[in-house]
């Protein structure tokens, strides 16, 4: 498909299935009877390669959308739970139905901009791995250029991970307080700033707990397709598997994203509960003129 849509060349054919002269002809107007004129390819359509980067940077752009717009709607339910006062009674009632209102209402120039920045990055990306491709094929890819092009690559690689986790915050910001996601990124990144050391802290025991409950699910579902192909389907079910591998392997993958889309979910709802707690201690002292917002239990764990 993509090649036809270059400029269609036609040319003479004779009897003895050889180019004529190699001239050009026009199907529509040729009517020479000894010479037949036939497709001879495609000239390739200039405009091809720049609508190919431009969909390409489009596609990157939604993508990364749509995860900030998944972020955010979870941030502002699960914010909605941490600032009610007396939970759970003035937690309102369908949280994420209402946090995706908001975000869809107030908020998707924020969150459209946050991901443009994650897409220029992520184009930047592809870029240096189009341009090392293409200096392999030319063999020119020598010890020097292979050193240089690998410290861009993971210069690159740390300024999305860093800039994904200041979105991300960003995100929460915005859905708590409703800032543009300038205002949001700066305040977010100050405050994580003031406390480092409990983010650092925060996010390290979340990681390693979250990468466990990932293993321990895709353990579980490992044994039990196991077991199933490989001992209950050929056993009882009288069905010889040639290779039982194969679907097992397929289930502990699925198991793997179907796992890691699911804690995601939880890993959201740590940031932002974090999150909602240090502005909770900066903002306020526990007085009565300036009550915490935190839960009881998380009170009684932080001894406040």
């Amino acid at each position: 498909f993509l090649v036809s849509n270059g400029t269609a060349k036609y040319h003479t054919l004779d009897g003895n299935s050889t180019m004529g002269n190699s001239t050009e002809c026009d199907p529509k107007t040729f009517n020479d009877t000894k010479l037949d004129c036939v497709l001879a390819g495609y000239e390739t359509n200039k405009n091809l390669n720049r609508m190919a980067v431009y969909h390409f940077f489009g596609w990157l752009w939604m993508m990364n959308f749509v995860i900030a717009l998944g972020e955010c709607v979870l941030a502002g339910a699960f914010a909605s739970w941490y600032f009610a006062f007396h939970k759970p009674d003035d937690v309102p009632a369908l949280p994420v139905l209402s946090a995706l209102g908001r975000t869809l209402r107030y908020h998707t120039g924020s969150l459209a901009f946050g991901a443009a920045i994650i897409a220029v990055v992520q184009f930047v990306r592809a870029i240096l791995e189009y341009v090392d491709h293409k200096l392999k094929e030319s063999n020119q890819d020598n010890g020097f250029v292979k050193f240089v092009m690998k410290c861009m690559k993971c210069c690159m690689w740390c300024l999305e991970k860093c800039l994904r986790f200041l979105n991300k915050n960003a995100y929460i910001g915005i859905a708590i307080y409703g800032k543009n996601f300038c205002k949001a990124a700066k305040d977010a990144f100050f405050l994580l700033l003031r406390n480092a050391l409990r983010v650092a802290a925060v996010n390290g025991v979340t990681a390693f707990l979250l990468f466990i409950g990932k293993l321990f699910v895709v353990g579980i579902i490992g044994v039990g397709s196991f077991f199933w192909f490989d001992r209950f389907v050929n056993e009882v079910e009288d069905v010889q598997l040639s290779y039982s591998v194969v679907p097992i392997v397929i289930c502990i993958i699925g198991a793997w994203v179907v796992a890691a889309i699911f804690f995601d979910v939880y890993d959201m709802a740590i940031d932002t509960i974090f999150f909602c707690f240090l502005e909770d201690s900066e903002r306020n002292d526990g007085s009565a003129e300036k009550p915490y917002y935190m839960s009881e239990n998380l009170r009684d764990i932080l001894g406040k």
